[in-house]
């Protein structure tokens, strides 16, 4: 496996030259909702995954391209295949680039990746072919998931009303902001999302909510497409644990969560005596097993305590982001 990652490393993609490029100015809050209003440069964008040859061993990979406003691109390169699709687990490969229209270009010290209808052509020295890898779209394989028996629907496409501020987008959609009317105590959940496409933005600013189970504990959802999977950005449960993998799609893609969560216990004079704990799926792979929640997220909109709780979609700065499929099923504590 060494063997095989050096020779990625220094004659297959050779793009291992140069940090991403330094953040667009210009229209930060530029979000778009639909493909057709992203432009072209989306088109690039994307996860690519096939098998190049170096030597004569095939090895998988996987590269995803973020777009990052002014035609500029960074990529990211797992050997092994795309998080959650076969990548080895060790560092990927990181790299700039640019958009030209509905093309582009991936630069390294000795070779390059040229994007084009769909492809990524990956060469040596410019000259030499290794191989072409395909863009690929990937579906959670929780995508469309039905509530079970027992489950309370709080959204499905035809009202908003199970939500406190709940509003629909003109496409049947939920926005953020909304904190649904019925509170629990431990329960299951599936809920769908898509993240906008914020080219300009940067970090916390780019397609940011989150989802607070009891409007305590929060889940982040964050556009963090291709960066390394802190517990800031997609995935992670805030400031406490990073996921096991960022599994987070790109942005526009619909995305699932899939939570078992488990209240937290108190006596009968409101002490503690157990934290809350979750487990998380994200796109129908596991990135949190049984945490422990410590404390309440900061700036929760509800402190810990033994009453039950809503689930909170948050608005943050406005960021426009959309939600669908959201049921919860209420299950005993344990």
């Amino acid at each position: 496996m060494f063997t095989n990652r050096c020779l990625v490393t220094l004659c297959c993609l050779a793009l291992i030259g140069g940090n991403v490029l330094a953040d667009d100015a210009s229209d930060p809050k530029k979000a778009f909702l639909t493909s057709e209003e992203a432009g072209p440069v989306f088109a690039v964008q994307g996860e690519y995954s096939g098998t190049i040859k170096t030597g004569d061993t095939d090895v998988k990979l996987g590269v995803q391209v973020i777009a990052e406003g002014s035609n500029k691109l960074a990529w990211v390169a797992y050997i092994g295949g795309l998080p959650g699709d076969g990548w080895d687990g060790n560092p990927p490969l990181r790299g700039t680039g640019e958009a030209n229209g509905s093309t582009g270009l991936l630069k390294g010290e000795t070779g390059q990746g040229e994007i084009k209808n769909g492809s990524l052509v990956i060469s040596h020295d410019g000259k030499v072919s290794l191989g072409e890898l395909a863009k690929v779209t990937r579906v959670s394989t929780t995508m469309g998931r039905k509530p079970p028996e027992g489950a309370i629907v709080l959204f499905d496409g035809t009202t908003a009303d199970h939500f406190e501020n709940g509003m629909m987008s003109e496409d049947q959609l939920l926005m953020p902001g909304a904190t649904s009317k019925e509170k629990f105590g431990s329960f299951e959940m599936h809920l769908e999302f898509m993240l906008s496409f914020m080219p300009n933005a940067r970090g916390q600013a780019r397609s940011n909510s989150g989802c607070y189970m009891q409007g305590r504990y929060e889940v982040q959802m964050l556009d963090s497409f291709g960066l390394t999977g802190e517990n800031n950005e997609c995935g992670g449960i805030y400031e406490t644990r990073k996921p096991n993998v960022n599994m987070c799609f790109p942005p526009l893609s619909w995305q699932t969560y899939d939570v078992e969560y488990h209240a937290a216990t108190f006596d009968a004079d409101g002490k503690k005596t157990a934290d809350a704990w979750i487990t998380v799926k994200h796109n129908g792979v596991l990135i949190h097993e049984k945490v422990k929640l410590p404390r309440a997220t900061r700036a929760a909109p509800l402190a810990e305590g033994p009453e039950d709780g809503p689930i909170y979609l948050q608005n943050h700065g406005g960021d426009p982001l959309r939600y669908r499929n959201i049921w919860v099923k209420p299950i005993a504590a344990g």
